[in-house]
């Protein structure tokens, strides 16, 4: 069995509040439940309204496929309108 967390240090462009910033993060943090069956969870900056930090984790029987769910992960938040990837990291035990 093997396990991954991501982790993202992001920058959102458009909030002006922490109503703006739990809108587009609830809205991405669903889209990588629906479309990749993982955990995420906001892990940093809570206090700030353009930035956060977003945790993935996932699990699986082989590692390419945690890998592979963890680059699709990447992508869909690369996808996502007003946030840029300010840093990555990626931990696979």
């Amino acid at each position: 069995m093997f396990a991954a967390i991501q982790t993202w240090d992001l920058e959102l462009h458009g909030c002006q509040s922490l109503k703006d910033k739990r809108s587009v993060l609830q809205s991405l943090k669903a889209a990588l439940r629906r479309k990749l069956n993982v955990s995420v969870a906001e892990v940093e900056h809570q206090d700030l309204w353009q930035r956060a930090g977003l945790a993935c984790a996932a699990v699986g029987s082989e590692r390419r496929v945690v890998e592979e769910t963890l680059r699709e992960a990447d992508a869909v938040i690369e996808a996502a309108d007003g946030v840029r990837i300010i840093e990555t990291v990626v931990t696979v035990a």
